[in-house]
Protein backbone atom coordinates (compact mmCIF):
# COMPACT_ATOMS: atom_id res chain seq x y z
CA UNK A 1 0.00 0.00 0.00
CA UNK A 2 1.00 3.57 0.10
CA UNK A 3 3.39 5.25 2.58
CA UNK A 4 1.07 6.71 4.96
CA UNK A 5 4.13 9.10 6.58
CA UNK A 6 4.46 10.27 3.03
CA UNK A 7 0.98 10.63 2.32
CA UNK A 8 0.68 12.66 5.60
CA UNK A 9 3.15 15.35 4.32
CA UNK A 10 1.46 16.10 1.08
CA UNK A 11 -0.63 18.68 0.09
CA UNK A 12 -4.61 17.80 -1.17
CA UNK A 13 -3.54 18.59 -4.88
CA UNK A 14 -0.84 15.97 -4.51
CA UNK A 15 -2.74 13.25 -3.24
CA UNK A 16 -5.14 13.76 -6.07
CA UNK A 17 -2.20 13.01 -8.64
CA UNK A 18 -0.30 10.56 -6.78
CA UNK A 19 -4.24 8.24 -6.74
CA UNK A 20 -4.73 9.37 -10.53
CA UNK A 21 -0.95 7.65 -11.35
CA UNK A 22 -1.39 4.65 -9.13
CA UNK A 23 -4.75 4.17 -10.88
CA UNK A 24 -3.25 4.74 -14.35
CA UNK A 25 -0.25 2.13 -13.38
CA UNK A 26 -2.46 -0.63 -11.88
CA UNK A 27 -5.01 -0.17 -14.97
CA UNK A 28 -1.90 -0.57 -17.37
CA UNK A 29 -1.26 -4.06 -15.34
CA UNK A 30 -4.90 -4.67 -15.71
CA UNK A 31 -4.28 -4.62 -19.55
CA UNK A 32 -1.50 -6.62 -20.11
CA UNK A 33 -1.92 -8.59 -22.98
CA UNK A 34 -0.43 -11.47 -21.26
CA UNK A 35 -1.38 -13.48 -18.24
CA UNK A 36 0.04 -11.92 -14.30
CA UNK A 37 -0.09 -13.47 -11.31
CA UNK A 38 0.01 -11.72 -7.81
CA UNK A 39 1.88 -13.37 -4.85
CA UNK A 40 1.02 -12.39 -1.74
CA UNK A 41 3.68 -13.90 0.46
CA UNK A 42 3.01 -10.99 3.07
CA UNK A 43 0.66 -7.88 3.80
CA UNK A 44 -1.20 -6.52 0.51
CA UNK A 45 -3.15 -3.48 2.05
CA UNK A 46 -4.81 -0.89 -0.07
CA UNK A 47 -2.86 -0.20 -2.88
CA UNK A 48 -0.84 -3.62 -2.33
CA UNK A 49 -4.37 -5.34 -2.65
CA UNK A 50 -5.77 -3.35 -5.43
CA UNK A 51 -2.53 -4.02 -7.61
CA UNK A 52 -3.22 -7.51 -6.72
CA UNK A 53 -6.75 -7.04 -7.49
CA UNK A 54 -5.47 -5.71 -10.98
CA UNK A 55 -4.28 -9.48 -11.67
CA UNK A 56 -5.68 -12.34 -13.88
CA UNK A 57 -4.70 -14.86 -10.48
CA UNK A 58 -3.83 -14.60 -7.14
CA UNK A 59 -2.53 -17.02 -4.90
CA UNK A 60 -1.42 -16.05 -1.21
CA UNK A 61 0.31 -17.21 1.67
CA UNK A 62 -2.21 -18.62 4.60
CA UNK A 63 -0.23 -16.39 6.58
CA UNK A 64 -1.23 -13.18 4.46
CA UNK A 65 -2.95 -10.26 4.91
CA UNK A 66 -5.10 -8.69 2.80
CA UNK A 67 -7.85 -6.04 2.77
CA UNK A 68 -8.59 -2.42 1.06
CA UNK A 69 -8.55 -0.40 4.66
CA UNK A 70 -9.05 2.90 3.39
CA UNK A 71 -12.32 3.68 5.55
CA UNK A 72 -9.80 3.89 8.92
CA UNK A 73 -8.33 6.90 6.93
CA UNK A 74 -11.67 8.57 5.96
CA UNK A 75 -10.77 7.37 2.11
CA UNK A 76 -12.02 4.55 -0.35
CA UNK A 77 -9.83 2.75 -2.50
CA UNK A 78 -9.09 5.21 -5.14
CA UNK A 79 -6.72 2.96 -7.44
CA UNK A 80 -9.83 0.38 -8.21
CA UNK A 81 -10.50 -1.60 -5.36
CA UNK A 82 -14.11 -0.34 -5.55
CA UNK A 83 -14.34 -2.28 -8.71
CA UNK A 84 -12.34 -4.84 -9.13
CA UNK A 85 -13.26 -6.40 -5.52
CA UNK A 86 -17.19 -6.45 -6.21
CA UNK A 87 -16.30 -7.84 -9.47
CA UNK A 88 -14.18 -10.60 -7.99
CA UNK A 89 -16.03 -11.61 -4.78
CA UNK A 90 -19.36 -10.16 -5.35
CA UNK A 91 -21.32 -6.51 -4.32
CA UNK A 92 -22.78 -7.22 -0.93
CA UNK A 93 -19.58 -8.83 0.70
CA UNK A 94 -16.80 -6.40 -0.98
CA UNK A 95 -18.92 -3.97 0.50
CA UNK A 96 -18.55 -5.87 3.95
CA UNK A 97 -14.79 -5.53 3.75
CA UNK A 98 -14.36 -1.78 2.80
CA UNK A 99 -17.01 -0.74 5.13
CA UNK A 100 -15.48 -2.61 7.85
CA UNK A 101 -11.54 -2.24 6.75
CA UNK A 102 -11.38 -5.86 7.59
CA UNK A 103 -7.85 -7.44 7.00
CA UNK A 104 -8.05 -10.90 6.31
CA UNK A 105 -5.57 -13.74 6.09
CA UNK A 106 -5.14 -16.26 2.92
CA UNK A 107 -7.59 -19.06 4.34
CA UNK A 108 -10.31 -16.68 4.60
CA UNK A 109 -9.28 -15.00 1.61
CA UNK A 110 -9.45 -18.37 -0.54
CA UNK A 111 -12.93 -19.34 1.10
CA UNK A 112 -14.19 -15.62 0.23
CA UNK A 113 -12.87 -16.33 -3.39
CA UNK A 114 -10.60 -13.56 -3.02
CA UNK A 115 -7.42 -15.55 -4.50
CA UNK A 116 -7.45 -18.74 -6.36
CA UNK A 117 -4.68 -20.71 -4.06
CA UNK A 118 -3.61 -20.54 -0.48
CA UNK A 119 -0.41 -21.99 0.10
CA UNK A 120 1.14 -22.72 3.81
CA UNK A 121 4.32 -20.16 4.26
CA UNK A 122 7.65 -21.74 4.06
CA UNK A 123 10.74 -21.04 5.93
CA UNK A 124 12.03 -19.08 3.14
CA UNK A 125 8.90 -16.74 2.95
CA UNK A 126 8.05 -16.97 -0.59
CA UNK A 127 5.60 -19.95 -1.00
CA UNK A 128 2.86 -17.76 -2.88
CA UNK A 129 5.56 -16.82 -5.00
CA UNK A 130 6.24 -20.48 -5.73
CA UNK A 131 3.00 -21.35 -6.47
CA UNK A 132 2.43 -18.94 -8.85
CA UNK A 133 5.57 -19.84 -10.30
CA UNK A 134 3.97 -23.33 -10.90
CA UNK A 135 1.26 -21.74 -12.12
CA UNK A 136 3.29 -19.55 -14.51
CA UNK A 137 5.09 -22.57 -15.79
CA UNK A 138 1.86 -24.24 -16.67
CA UNK A 139 0.62 -21.54 -18.52
CA UNK A 140 4.20 -21.67 -20.79
CA UNK A 141 3.59 -23.77 -23.37
CA UNK A 142 0.28 -22.69 -24.39
CA UNK A 143 0.05 -20.66 -27.54
CA UNK A 144 0.98 -16.79 -27.14
CA UNK A 145 -1.41 -15.85 -29.77
CA UNK A 146 -4.38 -17.83 -27.76
CA UNK A 147 -3.53 -16.75 -24.38
CA UNK A 148 -3.40 -13.02 -25.38
CA UNK A 149 -6.88 -13.49 -27.31
CA UNK A 150 -8.08 -15.75 -24.34
CA UNK A 151 -7.69 -12.90 -22.00
CA UNK A 152 -9.27 -10.50 -24.19
CA UNK A 153 -12.48 -11.99 -24.13
CA UNK A 154 -12.69 -13.15 -20.94
CA UNK A 155 -11.97 -9.80 -19.64
CA UNK A 156 -14.08 -7.94 -22.15
CA UNK A 157 -16.98 -10.53 -21.46
CA UNK A 158 -17.30 -10.13 -18.81
CA UNK A 159 -18.60 -6.03 -18.30
CA UNK A 160 -21.17 -7.05 -21.35
CA UNK A 161 -24.47 -9.49 -21.72
CA UNK A 162 -24.16 -12.46 -22.88
CA UNK A 163 -24.84 -12.84 -26.22
CA UNK A 164 -22.09 -9.70 -26.53
CA UNK A 165 -19.77 -11.78 -25.14
CA UNK A 166 -20.67 -14.90 -27.39
CA UNK A 167 -19.61 -12.32 -30.31
CA UNK A 168 -16.53 -11.06 -28.53
CA UNK A 169 -15.17 -14.34 -28.03
CA UNK A 170 -16.32 -15.00 -32.24
CA UNK A 171 -14.02 -12.18 -33.20
CA UNK A 172 -11.44 -13.34 -30.73
CA UNK A 173 -11.38 -16.88 -31.88
CA UNK A 174 -11.15 -15.50 -35.64
CA UNK A 175 -7.62 -13.96 -34.64
CA UNK A 176 -6.36 -17.70 -33.91
CA UNK A 177 -7.62 -19.25 -37.06
CA UNK A 178 -5.06 -17.50 -39.90
CA UNK A 179 -2.21 -18.66 -37.07
CA UNK A 180 0.85 -20.43 -37.98
CA UNK A 181 0.73 -21.54 -34.52
CA UNK A 182 -2.52 -23.17 -34.65
CA UNK A 183 -1.23 -25.30 -37.63
CA UNK A 184 1.89 -26.14 -35.53
CA UNK A 185 -0.60 -27.46 -33.20
CA UNK A 186 -2.67 -29.38 -35.36
CA UNK A 187 0.51 -30.88 -36.32
CA UNK A 188 2.33 -31.54 -32.95
CA UNK A 189 -1.42 -33.68 -32.08
CA UNK A 190 -1.30 -35.02 -35.48
CA UNK A 191 2.67 -36.12 -34.55
CA UNK A 192 2.33 -36.63 -30.98
CA UNK A 193 5.00 -34.57 -29.75
CA UNK A 194 4.90 -31.11 -27.98
CA UNK A 195 4.59 -28.16 -29.96
CA UNK A 196 6.79 -25.11 -30.69
CA UNK A 197 4.73 -22.35 -30.65
CA UNK A 198 6.32 -18.64 -32.21
CA UNK A 199 3.60 -16.50 -31.55
CA UNK A 200 2.87 -15.69 -34.88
Amino acid sequence: GADLKERAKMHSSEVSSFVSRARATINELANLPVPTIAAIDGTALGGGLELALACDIRVAASSAKMGLVETKLAIIPGAGGTQRLPRTIGVSLAKELIFSARVVDGEEAKSIGLISHVVEQNEAGDAAYRRALALAREFLPQGPVAMRVAKLAINQGMEVDLVTGLAIEEACYAQTIPTKDRIEGLLAFKEKRPPRYKGE
